[in-house]
């Protein structure tokens, strides 16, 4: 069998910057053992299969890191839907589409349009309400990331775990120097997924500048070193964020940095609504570039 493959760069619109993926657009018949080899071979954050959907929506795509399979991701969902989009798939995007992705994690909506350079832009939906976990010790955190522990920063939150979709574990740090000088003990990074906690790790700084968020993101245990674009994490910081933010109601927006440490920078465009204190949505979006087409012999 012969089962076509594109690559993208995510949350970028320059080649060999932001988040590499891969897309199988007609993965019918594989094998979930095939769908972690491919994904191994390409060795990309993520890979994703896409497949006729089940529940009548648009899609059912299922998402593979080299490790593991996980629920939901959000460079995956963006860089699907515009390699489907840029290939003709949904028809004409002139005038803007919607369409959903079934996922493990539920389902999630995306649009799809053209940005003002006439480039596709594309908009996720998250599927889950904001889910927060256990707190972490500012001291614990500091060994896992070879920091001080005055280096964390605590005044909006202690270092937690939350989810829109797929759980992290949030860090902010006091000064960009303190992101930028950050890595991961793994004795120690494995000793916090010991205790039931998330070992991949998103840092974050504030920033006063061009963007509002600077951040990096680390989950070796599932073979993702350092990741250069995560949409599902900032999308869960984001509403985090405004959770803890005391405004009982508004529209905010997010410009956030990733990516930059490992030479591929990425931008990502976050927005959260707020109700009567209450957060009821997130969503994350951002261009891709397409860099490859080829085919795999199976």
């Amino acid at each position: 069998m012969t089962y076509r493959y594109f690559t993208c760069d995510v949350f970028t619109n320059q080649r060999f910057s932001g988040n590499p993926l891969a897309v199988l657009p007609d993965a019918e018949g594989l094998t979930d053992l095939q769908m972690q080899q491919i994904a191994r071979e390409f060795n990309f954050s993520e890979t994703t299969f896409v497949f006729p959907p089940r529940l009548g929506q648009t899609r059912r795509v299922r998402i593979f890191t080299p490790a593991r399979e996980i629920p939901f991701a959000g460079h995956p969902n963006i860089g699907t839907a515009f390699a489907l989009a840029q290939e003709g798939a949904f028809g004409c995007i002139d005038g803007g589409l919607n369409v959903v992705f079934e996922e493990a994690a539920g389902l999630v909506p995306i649009s799809i349009s053209l940005d003002q350079q006439g480039d596709i832009s594309c908009e996720l939906n998250a599927p889950e309400p904001l889910r927060l976990g256990q707190v972490v010790s500012p001291a614990f955190i500091a060994t896992i990331l070879n920091l001080d522990e005055s280096d964390i920063r605590i005044n909006t939150h202690v270092p937690q775990e939350a989810s829109v979709g797929l759980e992290f574990l949030f860090v902010e740090l006091d000064t960009h120097a303190a992101l930028q000088k950050a890595s991961i003990n793994l004795e120690q990074l494995r000793a916090l997924a010991d205790q039931g906690l998330s070992p991949h790790i998103h840092l974050y700084v504030m920033s006063d500048g061009e963007f509002d968020i600077k951040a990096r993101m680390f989950a070796p245990l599932d073979g993702v070193p350092e990741d250069p674009a995560t949409g599902s994490a900032n999308c869960a910081l984001i509403a985090l964020l405004t959770h803890y933010d005391s405004a009982g109601e508004g529209d905010f927006r997010w410009r956030i940095s990733q990516g930059v440490e490992m030479g591929r920078p990425s931008v990502l465009h976050g927005r959260t609504e707020k109700r009567n204190g209450t957060l009821t949505g997130v969503w994350m979006a951002g261009n891709s570039v397409l860099v490859s087409a080829g085919q795999i012999e199976l």
